[in-house]
């Protein structure tokens, strides 16, 4: 199973600020892009290897099978049948889940490594910058083909991946310091040759 998800959701102009239970818990924990250019998102993100495009109820499947980016096409909607896909779409969330809503009116992102302090900002963003900042926020690889921009304005720490590779760099310093203490180097530890 994947240890970073993502969920897509493309909607098309329905409400996300409507009246839900659903959509107003996803609505408090989001940052959004205020203009969005909609168009060819779903055959764009589809381009991420592990991705599917789904109904709300077969996200759960395509993590189970080791996916890492469910892509839900809910058409031009209301904002009724957006609360009862978030609904649905919730229930197969966990913390390490990025959940982005592309709508006609904007662009909206929820959940892992996302500031919900953010609020709406002030950029312009298109269906390159949706494939740039999954993969960097889900560690995906980038497709050759991309040109957009990570969004870097809605994460909580726009350096996080530094702050990653730093982390395990100094746990195999660590771990190697350990194993010298046996006078011998960690690569004599070892009987793969």
């Amino acid at each position: 199973m994947a240890d970073k998800k993502v969920i897509l959701v493309v909607c098309g102009s329905a409400a996300v600020d409507a009246d839900g239970a659903a959509l107003t818990k996803f609505m408090k924990k989001t940052a959004c892009v205020s203009s969005f250019d909609n168009t060819g998102v779903v055959e764009a993100v589809s381009k991420i290897e592990g991705a599917a495009v789904v109904a709300p109820e077969g996200i759960a499947k395509v993590f189970e099978e080791d996916g890492a980016c469910a892509i839900v096409e809910l058409g031009d909607v209301d904002g009724a049948a957006l609360e009862a896909a978030l609904e649905v779409i919730s229930d197969a969330a966990d913390r390490r889940t990025l959940i982005v809503i592309a709508s006609n009116n904007g662009l909206y992102f929820a959940g892992l490594g996302v500031n919900k302090k953010a609020g709406t900002v002030d950029r312009s963003a298109n269906a390159a910058d949706i494939i740039a900042t999954i993969c960097y926020v889900a560690d995906l690889p980038v497709t050759a083909d991309c040109t957009g921009g990570v969004l870097y304005q809605i994460l909580k720490d726009p350096n996080m991946k530094i702050k990653e590779v730093t982390k395990l760099k100094e746990a195999l310093a660590r771990m190697e310091v350990a194993l010298q203490r046996d006078n011998r180097e960690p690569w004599d530890k070892h009987d793969c040759a």
